[in-house]
């Protein structure tokens, strides 16, 4: 079974981590933390809210020591790297990553610490290479790696960079990526291998 869905997205991640949002079925209770690079003077709740727009799950910015809850999607708030514990969050100030606070690789390598192979790691479209070694960390420890098909992303930098990284349980259009979460989570075993087949 799994834990926790992280995603990661920079340039146009607001459309696509949107996208995966609307298309998850309700009935789905995995916590889901995103990573989305920003300024760092975006006023605080600004994601959030237009994410929200697009779910019927809780959408919160996290804040310091969060219990990590059902069904709830998780935000790193604008100039704090989001660290994923057992059971809860962190926030971090430590230097940026790849230029970028929050780090989607400090986010997807914590994860896979806390969660080892109950990690689904979901690379989306963006301008630069962060949370290539995160998804390859999340691969390594057993879990899921999932990455936007780049012919389809506004930034394919990003995905090109995972897709080098490691080998991807699943390479799909932003359109196919919430079906096969859903997929894994009723049928972890039988959605990995007729995906890689």
């Amino acid at each position: 079974m799994y834990d926790l869905v992280c995603i990661g997205a920079s340039w146009g991640g607001l459309k696509a981590i949107g996208q995966v949002l609307a298309d998850l079925p309700a009935e789905l209770d995995l916590p889901i933390a995103i990573a989305q690079h920003r300024h760092p003077d975006s006023p605080e709740g600004t994601l959030a809210q237009l994410l929200q727009a697009q779910t019927n799950r809780p959408v919160l910015d996290v804040e310091d020591k969060m219990a990590i809850e059902p069904r709830h999607v998780y935000i790193a708030p604008p100039n704090y790297h989001l660290l994923v514990e057992r059971g809860s969050f962190a926030l971090s100030v430590d230097e940026r990553i790849q230029f970028a606070r929050p780090s989607i690789d400090v986010l997807f390598e914590t994860a896979a610490h806390a969660y080892g192979s109950g990690v689904i790691g979901i690379i989306l479209t963006g301008a630069n290479d962060d949370g290539a070694h995160g998804l390859a960390r999340i691969k390594r420890v057993g879990g899921v790696a999932v990455i936007q098909d780049p012919l389809g992303a506004a930034r394919r930098t990003m995905p090109d960079a995972a897709i080098a990284a490691t080998v991807a349980d699943a390479i799909l259009p932003l359109d196919a990526i919430g079906k096969f979460i859903y997929g894994l989570w009723v049928q972890p075993a039988t959605v990995r291998e007729v995906t890689k087949a």
